[in-house]
């Protein structure tokens, strides 16, 4: 099953590149043509790359792997941050923040001191301060609120990116193949595919593009979600079936003599051996 067809990103404008100009070579086996100085994008082969990424993203969603969406440009962020939110998954739409990735554990201390100051609102201690201490801390609590609120459950590294504008994330594309992340995002025909692992070639401009790309594969990531959960429910319903059936398997194995039901009934319909027969001694 596709995951998006042609006529929706055609609708949606995910065909038009940038000028022709302005375009990188490595790209020039996702273009299909040019017109009027810009090039179009070839939306057949967009459409095999959104299902391929599609799937891996589905995978990953199913192992209960978390993937950073990040996209910090006017057209894409409000879109991004609701797609990646109604799918449980993090987001960065705001500023990256040299270090991300190569240095999490400064990152987790800031995310830290949020919940040290949301803590001290809660049990009282902030009303204690004094009217300019409290300013202090709540300019301080807003700034990491709007940098990194939506990572502040991710407790490792993500185990994917998912990028929109190459050119514009150039950060946290190199952070993430520093370390090894994979990095699935849009690319436009002025950016260079090279450090891309999943490559969907679309217009990253447009807000209906950018729309379109992400309801295939925030699509994706639900379907591996709800599986992971199917799964993990029938987990533990053959959890209980074994621990009620256990009981009756003590009581049934008290009443043969500590052997379970089936060995002794088996031991009473089975027949007896006969002694062998012995041979006439020779004459």
């Amino acid at each position: 099953m596709s995951r998006t067809n042609f006529e929706e990103l055609l609708e949606a404008g995910s065909h038009f590149g940038h000028l022709a100009r302005k375009w990188n070579p490595k790209m020039a086996p996702y273009i299909f043509d040019q017109k009027n100085g810009i090039h179009i994008i070839d939306l057949h082969k967009t459409v095999i790359k959104v299902d391929e990424a599609a799937e891996v993203m589905k995978d990953l969603a199913k192992s209960g792997r978390k993937i950073l969406f990040v996209a910090t440009k006017k057209q894409a962020k409000e879109i991004v941050a609701e797609k990646a939110a109604s799918v449980g998954m993090p987001s960065i739409t705001e500023r990256w923040a040299g270090g991300m990735l190569t240095n999490f554990p400064t990152i987790r201390k800031a995310i830290k001191k949020m919940a040290v100051i949301d803590k001290m609102k809660e049990d009282g201690t902030f009303d204690k301060l004094a009217k300019r201490e409290r300013l202090q801390v709540d300019r301080q609590r807003a700034k990491l609120e709007k940098n990194l609120g939506s990572i502040r459950d991710m407790s490792r590294l993500p185990s994917a990116l998912f990028v929109v504008d190459v050119q514009k994330e150039a950060n946290a594309v190199k952070e993430a193949n520093r370390l090894n992340i994979p990095v699935f995002a849009m690319v436009d025909t002025c950016c260079d595919p090279s450090p891309i692992d999943y490559v969907i070639p679309a217009n990253d401009d447009a807000t209906k593009s950018i729309e379109c790309i992400l309801n295939a594969v925030c699509g994706a990531i639900r379907e591996g979600l709800e599986e992971r959960k199917l799964e993990k429910e029938k987990e533990v319903e053959a959890e209980a079936k074994e621990v009620a059936g256990k009981p009756a398997e003590r009581k049934l194995r008290s009443r043969k003599g500590g052997k379970p039901a089936a060995q002794a009934e088996a031991a009473v319909e089975a027949p007896a051996a006969e002694a062998p027969v012995e041979a006439p001694a020779a004459e």
